[in-house]
């Protein structure tokens, strides 16, 4: 297996300096842009495998003559490794196992985060997909009372009652790196109210949660939606508090 590693990007580059990619005999993983100079150097290294060659290097000048036209410089290093056990990313505790939050568990699964699908319901978890992790709790609450600094929650119960209370879970820790839940303009006043009577500061409550996506119900378009907005809260800021997203008035609105 030989390993091909971004060392150093100038310019405009597909792929940033740490960048990596394992190439075998018959198959590769990773990527480090694409292209012809993905080519390039997945030929490098089958050639290495075949000539027993341990390290080597690229230059490689991002123009017309390969067939880009970003314009940058990329070089390149060869070494013989093995791809190390991905770091976990940022965990997703998503409750409610509903339509919601099965289309969003399966959209955060090759996602850089650690998304996770918990529910009182064991029939709605068993649809879940095999590669989708699930936790079955009777008390969803002690799930974010054990859950690290910087986890997001997401909230998409089938219980307004139960929404609430975790949200109020969530909140109160102070150290989330988001805090959704699915609803309308007229569930997030109810809500601010019951936060307000239990002295809860909510100013960090993402609701609805993707709300700037198009006037779309379907479940996987939602989903494709709170992702982008998770990974841009999460890799942003992997261990803060998340703000309050400002959007205007939202276009979506659900209970699932």
């Amino acid at each position: 297996m030989i390993r091909v590693r971004v060392v150093r990007a100038r310019g405009s580059t597909p792929r940033e300096e740490g960048a990596e990619m394992f190439v075998g005999r018959d198959a590769a993983s990773g990527t480090i842009g694409g292209g012809h100079l993905e080519y390039m150097a997945i030929d490098r290294a089958r050639q290495m495998l075949e000539r027993g060659e341990a390290t080597a290097s690229m230059d490689v000048a991002l123009g017309p003559e390969i067939g880009q036209c970003c314009g940058g410089r990329v070089e390149l290093a060869f070494d013989r490794a093995r791809p190390a056990p991905a770091e976990p990313g940022p965990p997703v505790l998503i409750f409610g196992a509903g339509h919601v939050g099965r289309a969003l568990a399966v959209a955060l699964a090759p996602l850089p985060l650690s998304p996770r699908l918990i529910d009182t319901r064991a029939a709605e978890l068993s649809l879940a997909p095999a590669h989708v992790a699930t936790t079955l709790s009777a008390l969803p609450e002690v799930e974010i009372r054990a859950a690290p600094p910087g986890a997001a929650y997401v909230i998409l119960t089938h219980d307004h009652a139960l929404d609430f209370m975790l949200a109020v879970e969530a909140l109160k820790r102070g150290d989330a790196g988001y805090v959704g839940m699915i609803g309308s303009r007229t569930k997030k006043a109810t809500f601010l109210n019951h936060a307000a009577r239990e002295g809860i500061d909510a100013g960090a409550l993402v609701c609805p949660i993707a709300a700037e996506s198009p006037r779309d119900k379907r479940p996987e378009v939602i989903a494709a939606f709170a992702a982008a907005e998770l990974l841009s809260c999460l890799l942003a800021r992997p261990a803060t508090p998340v703000e309050a997203i400002a959007a205007p008035t939202p276009s979506v609105f659900l209970v699932d």
